[in-house]
């Protein structure tokens, strides 16, 4: 007697079968990161995704200046006296002098090219913006974070510092510094002790924005559950802080950071426009405003274009700003 022959087609179909619901079931039981799911919201907000092409756009014009002017302008410091009237030393020709050799026209009484002093303007705003921001960020973070979590007089002294540098005349504070500053200071002369003034100062007195926003996050993220079971499992404090506290806060921190960088944009410009930013010949967005104020009767045309750059970049950086808070939002309908 013989035994009956299986069907082997039949049975690999079956596995075949049981194997896609498998995956299948596994696929939707696997939740998303947060960053995928930052992503897929922040991917439909097109306004946002527009504001973060033009960043990426700056950013690279600012690394590769020197290559740019090479191939689309001039040194940003050389005179080009020929292509002023010489009788009002304004730019002959329409619009500021534009035209193929000088895509932006050239500067009243100098003649120097607007297109590569803008560029290289777009150096000093972003560095200083960008690296004001790190420091804010970082102090901020460190401060807010003891604050929150330890609470008592540890965060009652922070606080009361915090309201006192938020009270204090930043601005004026500045343009005090730099008047009584020698030109060399620690190595660095000129424009770099400037540039590192800048840095310290608006990043020292914007820490505070990001210290409350630490501290409050801290005040609700130290009573949940899972803090509670690290310290019930012996963690210490350091622990506790650093690999479970922080990487929640990463998503707030990374929001307030993106919105701080236009603001400082906006603080370096307005200080170069009052002559307490780089110093001359550097090329700075506020600075060559400051210039374009003295020309404006003989040539408006020279205050539209820093005016613009400032307007362009600080729009950008808010619109991309907006985009990552609302697409970290864990509480965001989109």
């Amino acid at each position: 007697m013989t035994a009956p022959m299986h069907d082997t087609s039949a049975d690999a179909e079956k596995a075949a079968t049981a194997d896609v619901a498998a995956a299948v079931v596994k696929k939707s039981v696997e939740g998303r990161s947060l960053r995928q799911i930052a992503w897929s919201r922040l991917k439909r907000d097109k306004l946002a995704l527009a504001g973060g092409i033009v960043v990426i756009f700056l950013v690279l014009v600012a690394v590769f200046a020197p290559l740019i002017v090479d191939l689309f302008g001039h040194p940003p410091n050389k005179f080009h006296q020929d292509k002023l009237d010489p009788l009002f030393n304004t730019p002959k020709g329409d619009f500021g002098g534009i035209s193929s050799e000088h895509l932006l026209g050239v500067e009243p009484n100098t003649g120097r090219d607007v297109f590569s002093r803008v560029v290289y303007g777009a150096r000093i705003s972003l560095l200083v913006a960008f690296l004001a921001a790190v420091v804010a960020v970082f102090l901020g973070t460190i401060f807010g974070i003891v604050a929150g979590y330890f609470g008592g007089w540890v965060d009652a002294v922070i606080s009361r510092v915090m309201d006192m540098l938020l009270s204090f005349p930043q601005l004026l504070f500045i343009i005090s510094l730099v008047a009584v500053l020698p030109n060399d200071l620690f190595g660095l002369t000129g424009s770099s002790v400037r540039i590192t003034i800048l840095v310290a100062v608006i990043g020292f007195f914007g820490w505070p924005y990001v210290g409350r926003i630490v501290r409050g996050q801290t005040l609700s993220l130290r009573e949940k559950e899972y803090i509670e079971a690290a310290r019930s499992l012996g963690a210490g404090r350091r622990y506790v802080l650093f690999k479970e506290l922080l990487p929640n806060l990463v998503a707030p921190i990374t929001v307030y950071a993106t919105l701080m960088i236009p603001t400082n944009i906006l603080t370096e410009a307005a200080l170069s426009f009052l002559g307490a930013g780089v110093r001359p010949p550097t090329a700075s967005w506020g600075q060559m405003l400051s210039t374009a104020v003295k020309t404006y009767e003989s040539d408006p045309t020279f205050m539209v274009i820093p005016g613009l750059a400032i307007f362009i970049t600080v729009l950008a950086f808010n619109l991309f700003g907006d985009g990552v808070r609302d697409a970290l939002d864990p509480k965001g309908t989109r």
